[in-house]
């Protein structure tokens, strides 16, 4: 008797789910798409994925834009001093300026002597000289005392960091009459080794400290290697230190170097004629008949072809040695 009833039952309710099913197959027929929940959500997906490759490239065109904006701002003031010292003195003077004014050499010329005679390459070599040597003896100074502080480090060896640093808060001007008097005293004015002494001086401690942060990159297990294989330490530096730190060692030269380059305080005072500077060069165009601006722009652009030279053909290197003490 239970038989009949099971059976009428599940007839009942197979029409039920029939009838679901075919709702469901019709509500699909009817919106391929889908546009419950979970279809929007598929075609606002689907929306956005076709909408990206677009934006990426309109965003990457305005950082260009920016970039090259950025990089205008920058160049600028060359541009102009450029522009300026291809014009005539009448005509870099005027205000407003003259963009159209003729073009010409004259103070190029002017520069190299061709009017005064005055030969700007005694200043230059002067400078080179000078420029140069410091920064040779700064690098092996910096190199062996970061080494000391860095990799085999000395006892209070953060008092030695803060002493350096302490003595670039000292100003300059302040520090220029007993420079002055000492040098008289060994008869060492108006000397490239008076230079020399002040430029290795004055950029000692800020090379200390980019050695540092570079040498203290160099893995210990390197030089533990190198030492356990038998090399002495004139060895690791020559073969694993100065090789790994190159890039550091190219940064900290050239920033010691355009600090040298560009220095004018000290040079203008212990120095007259026989190792003056090309900044000190530079000032003689600023005279009591006045200012002449096209000379002058001529001038800084040339003097300031050394150090664009030496960052352009370090810039790989200075990038390098720039993020190898960042931190990580």
């Amino acid at each position: 008797m239970s038989t009949p009833d099971t059976t009428e039952s599940a007839g009942a309710a197979d029409p039920a789910r029939a009838d679901s099913a075919a709702a469901t197959d019709s509500a699909v027929a009817a919106n391929p798409g889908g546009t419950g929940p979970g279809g929007a959500d598929r075609s606002r997906q689907k929306a956005s994925a076709q909408r990206r490759p677009g934006q990426r490239r309109i965003g990457k065109v305005l950082l260009g834009l920016l970039a090259w904006l950025t990089g205008l701002l920058f160049v600028s003031p060359l541009l102009w001093m450029l522009l300026t010292s291809l014009h005539a003195e009448t005509d870099a003077s005027t205000n407003p300026p003259s963009f159209f004014a003729p073009l010409t050499l004259e103070s190029y010329s002017n520069f190299f002597g061709g009017s005064s005679g005055a030969s700007p390459w005694p200043y230059l070599i002067n400078s080179a000289v000078a420029a140069i040597v410091s920064t040779l003896i700064v690098l092996a100074l910096s190199t062996m005392a970061a080494y000391s502080l860095a990799i085999r480090r000395i006892k209070r060896w953060s008092d030695v960091l803060f002493f350096l640093l302490s003595t670039k808060m000292l100003p300059m001007v302040a520090g220029l009459l007993p420079v002055y008097l000492v040098a008289q005293m060994f008869g060492i004015l108006d000397t490239w080794l008076l230079l020399i002494i002040i430029y290795s001086a004055m950029n000692m401690p800020i090379a200390v400290w980019m050695m540092r942060s570079f040498l203290a990159e160099v893995p210990i297990e390197v030089l533990e290697a190198a030492e356990l294989d038998g090399a002495r330490l004139p060895r690791v530096f020559m073969k694993i230190l100065l090789p790994l730190t190159a890039p550091g060692l190219a940064a900290t030269a050239l920033i010691c170097f355009i600090f040298s380059w560009n220095e004018l305080l000290f040079a203008n005072v212990l120095t007259s004629t026989a190792a003056a500077t090309a900044p000190v060069f530079l000032t003689s165009f600023v005279t009591s008949q006045g200012l002449f601006l096209s000379q002058v722009c001529a001038a800084s652009l040339i003097i300031s072809v050394p150090v664009l030279v030496a960052g352009i053909a370090a810039q790989d290197k200075l990038v390098q040695g720039l993020s190898m003490g960042a931190v990580k």
